[in-house]
Formats: C-alpha cells, sequence, structure tokens
C-alpha cells in the first residue's frame, strides 16, 4: 500500500443494516445517508503529525496507532479538521473536561470525526451478509497470526469498497454509547484486534468500555459526513 493510500477516503453508499446485541438479544435497523470513511486506521504517522503525541506501546509510522481512549479519538478527529481546514465536529465543554458528558457532536460540521456504530457496520460488511467480508487470514491480523503484536496498515486484502483492517489488528471506536441504562458512558468498539480469537473478529460483534480506557488493542478510524 502506498503511503498515501493510508490517509484515503472512501464514498460510502448509503443503505440499510441491522444491528444486534448478543447479551439483549435485541435487533434494530438503521437507515444511513452516504458517508465518507478512512480507508484504514489511524496511524501512528498520522496522529503525531495532528497532536504531537506518539501514546502507542509498539513504535512505527504506519501501525494503527493504539493506546487511545474515546476522548483522545475525538481530540484527534478535531485536531485533524483544524490542520485541514475543516470545521471541528466536535465541541468540547471547556468547564467538564475529560467527560464523554462534555461532548456534543455538531452534525452540520464537515469535519472528522468517528464513525457511528451503524455506518462502521455497514461499510465493513460493503454488500455481504455474511460475518466476514472474506477468509480471515486474508483480510485480519488476529491471534492465530499476528504474532502477539499489531501490523502496519493495509497489509491484508481490502473489502469490496476498498476498506482496509476492518477486521483484525485494533479494535476501532465508534460514536455511539453501548447501553446506558447499563453501562452509563462507555462507547461501542467493533472489529476485533490482534490479540482476539476468531470469534470476535467478526461484522457483528460488539465490545464496550469506559470512554477514558486506553490499552494496545484500540484504536480508531475517521469518517466524515457526505456533502
Amino acid at each position: 500500500m502506498e503511503p498515501s493510500t493510508e490517509n484515503a477516503m472512501v464514498d460510502v453508499p448509503p443503505g440499510r443494516v441491522t444491528l444486534s446485541d448478543r447479551r439483549t438479544r435485541k435487533s434494530w435497523q438503521v437507515e444511513l445517508a452516504p458517508y465518507r470513511l478512512a480507508a484504514c486506521p489511524v496511524t501512528q504517522g498520522r496522529y503525531a503529525e495532528a497532536t504531537g503525541l506518539r501514546p502507542a506501546a509498539a513504535s512505527g509510522d504506519r501501525l494503527p496507532v493504539e493506546c487511545v481512549s474515546w476522548l483522545d479519538a475525538v481530540a484527534c478527529c478535531n485536531a485533524l479538521s483544524r490542520q485541514e481546514g475543516y470545521a471541528p465536529a466536535y465541541r468540547l465543554d471547556a468547564g467538564e473536561p475529560g467527560r464523554a458528558e462534555a461532548v456534543v457532536w455538531d452534525t452540520s460540521a464537515d469535519g472528522y470525526r468517528l464513525p457511528t456504530e451503524a455506518e462502521w457496520e455497514h461499510a465493513c460488511r460493503a454488500g455481504t451478509e455474511g460475518a466476514r467480508y472474506g477468509q480471515l487470514d486474508d483480510i485480519a491480523w488476529h491471534r492465530a497470526n499476528a504474532q502477539d503484536g499489531i501490523h502496519d496498515v493495509g497489509g491484508k486484502d481490502p473489502n469490496a469498497w476498498g476498506l482496509h483492517d476492518m477486521l483484525g489488528n485494533v479494535w476501532e471506536w465508534c460514536w455511539d454509547v453501548y447501553d446506558a441504562e447499563v453501562y452509563g458512558t462507555y462507547r461501542v468498539l467493533r472489529g476485533g484486534g490482534w490479540f482476539d480469537e476468531p470469534w470476535s473478529c467478526r461484522a457483528s460483534v460488539r465490545r464496550r468500555s469506559h470512554p477514558t480506557f486506553r490499552i494496545d488493542d484500540v484504536g480508531f478510524r475517521v469518517a466524515r459526513t457526505a456533502r
């Protein structure tokens, strides 16, 4: 993969996706307008350029950034927007720093943001209906093939829409609250990571964590609302 492709944005067509939760056994449908999604997770090099920080446990400009919280990802989205001349998608209440409740999504802004989990799953599936968009070893780094660590983005086959690493390598933060009644401000994670068994590397699997949580198999990719 050419370095310039790492930061490319893919036009995702509109559609409908059915989300489901294994714990509650509930499912629901979401209609989606067109949007744009990064071809790869945000790399360490891009994160450092935007924020001046290098939080990752492993080092390499083309590795996906990890050890970033949901709040870190939101801040990076705004930094990337300012860097490239877009209106930041998030407003942060200065009186409540470090709290997810203080983050407000300005849906009229044209800047970078986290995908919703419906956008994430729709893009991951890329028109397919199975658990994965290809053979697992061809498309994902997971526990059986990752040699105990993350890998450069774009090293596995993309899906039909040109999106790499949607499964495996690092889990990806989404905008959504997982279940406010049970888990409060915990946010959704999708995609599975390099340390996960194959079961977790499926298009429908949902995970959750606190918006301040950081670990070495969690990163993110950026989206933009189509205008």
